[in-house]
């Protein structure tokens, strides 16, 4: 590792932004790179950059200068890479076993129309609102039917940050669909 490197990441670990940048800009090109040939999705991939440096910045203080800090930037990047992937998995998992919603005979053209509108709005706000992380939970836990001890067991955290993420996720749907309910 450079001198140079082993100087930024001491000055990160003490909070200086200046020197995160610095190593934001040297290692970001490569690391894109690295990401993108994996994902071949250049939003995600800027996605999982992004979030590489944020645990970076998030664990700072646990950085130790000695060892090459490209490595753990690979290290990180390939373990969300590999998150994605198994989401994706479970997503298109349950997709598939998702029935199609039936509607009542005794649903009037309103009220089928709102059931649809509801349903379309709750997905969307899961897909697009919700944290990767809180999304992965909260699907595993409304779709799949996984028990919160099952969670913590799948993903290897703790029982205590899955019912965090369930009630996240259900604070900001509310939020999100409050004029639909």
């Amino acid at each position: 590792m450079k001198a140079t490197d082993t100087s930024l990441i001491l000055r990160v670990r003490s909070s200086d932004r200046e020197a995160f940048g610095l190593l934001f800009e040297k290692y970001q090109p490569t690391l894109f790179r690295y990401v993108l040939h994996s994902l071949q999705d250049a939003d995600t991939s800027h996605d999982i950059i992004q979030e590489t440096f944020l645990r970076v910045w998030n664990h700072r203080a646990t950085l130790r200068p000695e060892l090459p800090f490209l490595a753990l930037l690979f290290r990180i990047s390939r373990n969300l890479v590999r998150d994605h992937a198994k989401y994706h998995a479970v997503r298109r998992k349950l997709e598939a076993e998702i029935p199609a919603s039936v509607q009542s005979t005794q649903d009037g053209p309103a009220e089928v129309l709102q059931s649809n509108i509801l349903e379309e709005k709750v997905s969307e706000a899961v897909r697009t609102k919700l944290p990767t992380k809180c999304r992965e939970i909260f699907l595993l836990s409304r779709m799949e039917g996984m028990s919160n001890a099952e969670i913590s067991r799948h993903l290897g955290i703790s029982v205590k940050t899955v019912e965090n993420q369930i009630t996240r996720g259900l604070r900001i749907l509310r939020k999100r669909l409050r004029r639909y309910l």
